[in-house]
C-alpha cells in the first residue's frame, strides 16, 4: 500500500501535525525504557515521561487545560490487526520514524469496515502528530524491525484505562472495550479471541517490506 507523510494534504482528514515544541526530553526519557523483545506494550500513563516539561505544554496548550495523561506504546509491529477511537483526539511522538494506518469513522457502515479503506502515514522522529478523535487509528507500525518503535500517546485523563459495561443500550455500546476506547477488531486479532467486536472485514493489513 502506498504510505504517505503527515506533511501531506491527504492527511488533513485524519489529523494535524502540531509545532512548537521541544521534544528532545521526552524523547530521552522514553528511549530509557528497554523495548520488548517481541510484540507491543502500552501503559496509559508513565511518570518518568510526565515529569517532562512537554507534558505540562501539552496539557496546558494542545488540550486546552484538560486533565492529560501521557504513556507510551512500545515494541514491534506491522499489522492493522484492530481500530479504535476516543471521544477525543489523542497525541502521538516517536522516537523514531513509525507508521499510523488509519480510516474514518464515517467509513463504518452497519457496524463494519473494509480494510480497503485504511491508508498509511509516515510520522517522522519527533513530530507531534494530533490524530482526530474522528479518525480510527490503532498500534504504531515500525519502520525499522531492529529499533522498533517508541510513541508517547497523549491523552485525557483515564483514556484506555479498564472499563466495561454489562448492559449495552446501542450497537456502538459493544465497541466499548476500555474508559473512552471503543475498538474493531479483525477476526485474525488477538483482541477479537479475547472477545473484542470483530468488525474489519477484508485483509488484516501488513507493511512488512
Amino acid at each position: 500500500m502506498k504510505i504517505y507523510s503527515v506533511t501531506d494534504a491527504e492527511f488533513s482528514n485524519y489529523g494535524q501535525v502540531l509545532e512548537g515544541y521541544d521534544t528532545k526530553g521526552l524523547i530521552a526519557a522514553m528511549n530509557t525504557i528497554p523495548l520488548p523483545a517481541e510484540g507491543v506494550e502500552y501503559k496509559p500513563a508513565i511518570p518518568e515521561l510526565e515529569k517532562e516539561p512537554i507534558y505540562n505544554e501539552l496539557k496546558d496548550k494542545a488540550y486546552g487545560g484538560m486533565p492529560l495523561e501521557l504513556g507510551m506504546c512500545w515494541g514491534h509491529n506491522t499489522k492493522l490487526n484492530c481500530l479504535e477511537y476516543h471521544r477525543d483526539s489523542e497525541i502521538n511522538i516517536g522516537t523514531e520514524d513509525f507508521v499510523l494506518l488509519l480510516a474514518k469513522r464515517e467509513e463504518i457502515k452497519d457496524g463494519k469496515l473494509d480494510t480497503s479503506l485504511v491508508k498509511a502515514f509516515k510520522v517522522p522522529a519527533g513530530t507531534v502528530v494530533e490524530v482526530y478523535a474522528t479518525a480510527l487509528h490503532y498500534a504504531p507500525c515500525h519502520t525499522d524491525a531492529d529499533k522498533g518503535f517508541r510513541v508517547a500517546v497523549g491523552l485525557p485523563l483515564g483514556t484506555n484505562t479498564d472499563y466495561r459495561i454489562a448492559d449495552p443500550v446501542n450497537d456502538e455500546d459493544k465497541l466499548l472495550w476500555a474508559r473512552n476506547k471503543w475498538l474493531i477488531a479483525h477476526k485474525d486479532a488477538s483482541e477479537a479471541a479475547d472477545g473484542a467486536y470483530v468488525g474489519l472485514v477484508g485483509d488484516n493489513i501488513d507493511i512488512a517490506g
